[in-house]
């Protein structure tokens, strides 16, 4: 009972964590605190402590946030976000909503077997239900499996942990296949 105990606790504690990496690499990208407050399901007032709390001198120019990065925990990320547009799409039926609920809760862990589980359905979903999900979904999966199979290309080490990075692809990657975009 109390390793369970520990590991609700550890899992709060890390998701404590990782919202603060994500409110302060968006405030970095110059994204507002109202926006960031909608996008993270936080009071405004709540934010803005989160902000002050971690603000150090003036934030750098904003820069603009694509989902044409190559490194491992993006892509895992934005695959992340479209199992969940699909799971979402296809009412719970499809086959990666188990997986999908799994990552969410912090039952399982973003490994390479995980990884690999989750592309594979994915890929299932995409194949058996080609007629009843936008085009947009199989184009953005040939994009990130394409990345996850090709070593990244030495680049700018990124400023936040892959962990916030992910959850940040994951969210984009979400809203961008809303708009249709």
């Amino acid at each position: 009972m109390f390793a369970a105990m520990n590991e609700v606790i550890r899992a709060g504690e890390e998701m404590r964590k990782l919202r603060a990496e994500m409110i302060q690499a968006l405030v970095r990208a110059g994204w507002t605190q109202e926006k960031i407050a909608r996008l993270t399901g936080m009071s405004q007032p709540a934010v803005s402590k989160q902000v002050a709390k971690y603000r150090k001198g003036d934030p750098p120019p904003p820069t603009t946030l694509s989902l044409d990065q190559h490194d491992t925990p993006w892509l895992e990320g934005r695959l992340w976000g479209l199992a969940e547009e699909i799971s979402e799409t296809l009412r719970d039926t499809a086959h990666c909503t188990r997986c999908v609920n799994a990552l969410a809760r912090g039952r399982k862990r973003f490994t390479p077997q995980t990884v690999d589980e989750l592309r594979r359905l994915v890929e299932e979903d995409l194949r058996l239900h080609r007629a009843r999900l936008p085009a947009g979904y199989r184009a953005a999966y040939d994009t990130i499996s394409r990345g996850l199979d090709l070593p990244a290309k030495a680049a700018a080490t990124p400023t936040a942990s892959a962990s916030a990075r992910r959850a940040l692809a994951h969210r984009i990657q979400r809203d961008r296949l809303r708009d249709g975009s």
